[in-house]
């Protein structure tokens, strides 16, 4: 039984291999960032919706507290992306919600009034998708 022995040279894997394995695992690390960059990375801001028309609606009367109404007429600032008029309905129905039973001097107070519009806004923005971009009150009689 004789034992061969191995030079201590030949137990060492070649260095070449190493590098060309390092070079390859860069190579595929490069590709796989290069892809994600151009495939899947994510768009950035979004893009702000730009106005399209005014679509001016019928007035409407809506029941204040103390037999007081308000007659309001409103106009919806639609964005280019509404593919077509908006229906009124919706928008006179959240009016209809909002200001019902409200006590008239609140209706009055220019502060107030504001408020009010801008949770009007609010509740378009969510009922419309982002189609109504504002809505304008151009005529608000209470009595």
């Amino acid at each position: 039984m004789t034992a061969t022995l191995q030079p201590a040279e030949a137990a060492a894997p070649p260095k070449k291999s190493r590098s060309r394995l390092l070079l390859a695992l860069v190579v595929v690390v490069a590709v796989a960032a290069g892809g994600w960059y151009f495939f899947l990375k994510p768009a950035g801001a979004p893009k702000e919706p730009e106005p399209g028309e005014v679509v001016r609606l019928e007035s409407i009367q809506v029941n204040l507290a103390d037999g007081h109404y308000l007659r309001l007429g409103m106009a919806l600032q639609l964005s280019t992306d509404a593919s077509h008029g908006a229906d009124g309905a919706k928008a006179q129905d959240a009016a209809i919600g909002l200001f019902s039973g409200l006590p008239m001097q609140e209706v009055n107070k220019a502060s107030e009034r504001e408020k009010l519009r801008e949770r009007l806004n609010e509740i378009l923005e969510a009922r419309y998708h982002h189609e109504v971009l504002e809505v304008y009150f151009w005529e608000f009689v209470t009595q």
